[in-house]
């Protein structure tokens, strides 16, 4: 199996990135990691990050396995949507720092068109978090956002 840095495999920079690494990956998911440090972007007061954030490690879990796809391919990195989240549970209200999380993202559906859906999981001791993540990576998203129809001008 090859790994690349998660830097190379995903479509976000600097501090956005909230993965440390892909362990694993394969045709159909993909497993990464993330210790949580002591504070950041999106921390509490207390340096903990809230446990609503699993849902940003999710997709940047699945967008790891995209990013790894497309290395596997040939292919540049692509950027993707986040559409909608179907019943996240986390059973911690925050991430502790120094927690090792493990992020897995499996793929339940893509199309050819870019739509996917993909079951994921968030472990660590004394910690899970699951939900169903519905993403969308068009072919061209370069020309989907500068369409007339995504910019609507004012009126």
């Amino acid at each position: 199996m090859t790994t690349w840095p998660i830097a190379e495999l995903l479509p976000h920079a600097g501090e956005m990135i909230l993965l440390d690494a892909v362990l694993e990956h394969g045709p159909d998911h993909a497993l990464c990691s993330r210790r949580i440090p002591a504070d950041g972007l999106f921390h509490d007061a207390g340096g903990r990050l809230p446990a609503w954030m699993g849902v940003e490690l999710m997709a940047q879990a699945i967008a790891a396995w995209a990013g790894c796809r497309a290395k596997i391919e040939g292919e540049p990195v692509r950027l993707g949507f986040l559409l909608g989240t179907r019943h996240y549970t986390c059973n911690v209200a925050a991430f502790a720092p120094g927690s090792e999380l493990r992020i897995e993202a499996h793929r339940d559906f893509h199309d050819d068109g870019g739509m996917g859906v993909f079951a994921c999981r968030i472990e660590a001791p004394g910690v899970l978090a699951e939900a169903r993540l519905t993403v969308f990576s068009p072919p061209d998203a370069g020309a989907l956002l500068s369409s007339p129809s995504a910019n609507p001008s004012p009126d």
